[in-house]
């Protein structure tokens, strides 16, 4: 067996079994200011996405859940409820902004640039803007990102700075066999 940061092999009688390390998200050490990351896989916004939300927020307002009264406004149609855009951008840069980090510490400027309908398909990236370190937190640093979410037609629907507290990678020790959020021993171990 060899082990080291990012593999694991185990060999038996039959096959060479190797736990491959995956996709860890980046840590305060990887963040730079200027860069951008698009982040993977676009999501259609559903009918049902949008009744859910509504209801499960209480959103009262009626573009949202009564198609005759949005017909007759200036859309023509219910739009998405905006904090479900909101969410949505979030949840989509969560994978290359948040994956380790140990708290939001905010969400500023936010701003609904177009509208969006059932249908339309969200596309988000983020922009690093600023990092620091803390001096009362050496585990941590703090990361400034501007995410912005666009529609199939390439229109800005949303715009957001948000701020999370991101894990120094020495801090994480993440290894092939117990990525970030997995307990130690389940799934697939390598020999002892």
């Amino acid at each position: 067996m060899t082990d080291n940061d990012d593999t694991t092999t185990e060999s038996d009688e039959s096959t060479d079994k190797q736990i491959v390390s995956g996709w860890h998200g980046r840590y305060y050490e990887d963040f730079e200011v200027g860069d951008v990351y698009k982040h993977p896989f676009g999501r259609t916004v559903t009918e049902t996405d949008n009744v859910w939300m509504t209801n499960v927020t209480m959103n009262l307002n009626p573009m949202h859940f009564n198609e005759a009264y949005a017909a007759e406004t200036e859309f023509g149609e219910r739009l998405v409820d905006g904090t479900f855009v909101i969410a949505l951008a979030v949840g989509m840069s969560v994978i290359d902004v948040s994956v380790n980090a140990t708290a939001n510490l905010g969400y500023d400027k936010i701003r609904h640039h177009n509208p969006v309908y059932h249908g339309d398909t969200i596309f988000a990236e983020s922009e690093v803007l600023s990092k620091r370190e803390l001096e009362s937190r050496d585990h941590v640093g703090i990361v400034e990102t501007e995410l912005r979410a666009y529609n199939q037609d390439g229109d800005l629907v949303l715009s957001l700075e948000r701020t999370p507290m991101v894990l120094k990678r020495e801090h994480a020790e993440p290894s092939a066999a117990q990525p970030p959020g997995w307990p130690e021993g389940i799934g697939t171990q390598p020999e002892e």
